[in-house]
């Protein structure tokens, strides 16, 4: 069984579209499993359709209006790179609301449907193609993987939402008695469960370097600190997904495709620039043909 697996990474998330587009069209791989976690689940429902240039179109033209109902920040450009400060309007009229968390990405739910047809849903639902999502129970304190083969579109098209909303900045969703947030807080690569669903051969697109190659600028303010927490929190799940997925791989005879990026593409994936993004997809196509190449010459 073949599988693709993205991991989470926000705006970067165009990367993987490009590496996806080059191996589903140039390298006609036909993948049974697509397993998404955050950013990625908003791709795979689509590159498994084989839809590459629609989502690329979507994914490319995305703004921080197109994801948040209510963004907490402010973006200012200061010594060559964009620094986030809070937007305490924003922020203190979600506390009046009610909510629990600094801002609403109400916009991308909408988005989410308004991309992902009905039709194409159940196209998928009833293809020998598994589609997971990855979301964190918070309530629970685990993390769940959500198949299009158990849902109908409404609740679906919710999962993936919900997989992506990076909480405390987006929405934290209440579901079922229990409290839901981005799956990226449990598991950003699931290579694992890839393979406890049988896949033997995984290409695995990481949003992030193989190596570290920077340090953070320093934080300038407590929404800046707090992101720069969440961050460093988030590569040491990503690394150990990865140590436990080389691990689980060895065990059971299969064989990953890592496809990190070459550089870094950006500090704050929060950030939705057009432009970045469009570059980004390029890249990544880019990145998946060299890669490709080199594969091929290695093997006799």
């Amino acid at each position: 069984m073949r599988a693709l697996v993205i991991s989470g990474g926000g705006s970067k998330g165009a990367f993987a579209g490009g590496v996806g587009q080059y191996l589903i069209e140039e390298l006609k791989r036909d993948y049974d499993l697509y397993l998404g976690t955050s950013t990625g689940s908003l791709l795979i429902s689509h590159l498994a359709l084989n839809k590459c240039e629609k989502i690329k179109r979507i994914y490319t033209s995305v703004n921080q209006d197109s994801i948040f109902s209510n963004r907490p920040f402010l973006i200012k450009k200061r010594y060559g790179y964009d620094q986030i400060s809070i937007n305490h309007f924003s922020v203190i009229r979600n506390f009046i609301k009610g909510k629990k968390t600094f801002g609403e990405s109400k916009n991308l739910r909408k988005l989410i449907a308004e991309t992902l047809t009905k039709d194409e849903f159940l196209k998928l639902k009833f293809s020998k193609k598994d589609i997971v999502v990855t979301v964190s129970n918070i309530s629970l304190n685990t993390v769940e993987y959500k198949s299009i083969k158990d849902f109908e579109y409404e609740e679906f098209c919710e999962w993936i939402w919900i997989s992506c909303n990076y909480t405390p900045f987006m929405s934290l969703v209440q579901k079922d008695g229990c409290e839901y947030a981005d799956g990226g807080l449990g598991t950003m690569v699931p290579i694992e469960e890839a393979i406890k669903r049988g896949a033997t051969h995984i290409d695995a697109v990481i949003l992030q370097t193989e190596a570290t190659f920077y340090n953070r600028m320093p934080s300038k303010n407590v929404f800046g600190l707090i992101t720069n927490l969440f961050r460093f929190m988030l590569d040491r799940i990503e690394k150990q997904n990865i140590q436990i997925g080389k691990f689980a791989a060895a065990n059971k005879n299969a064989t990953i495709n890592f496809y990190f990026t070459p550089t870094v593409l950006t500090t704050n994936s929060l950030i939705f620039d057009e432009k970045q993004m469009k570059t980004w997809w390029k890249t990544g196509y880019t990145y998946a043909r060299e890669k490709s190449e080199e594969i091929n010459q290695i093997e006799p």
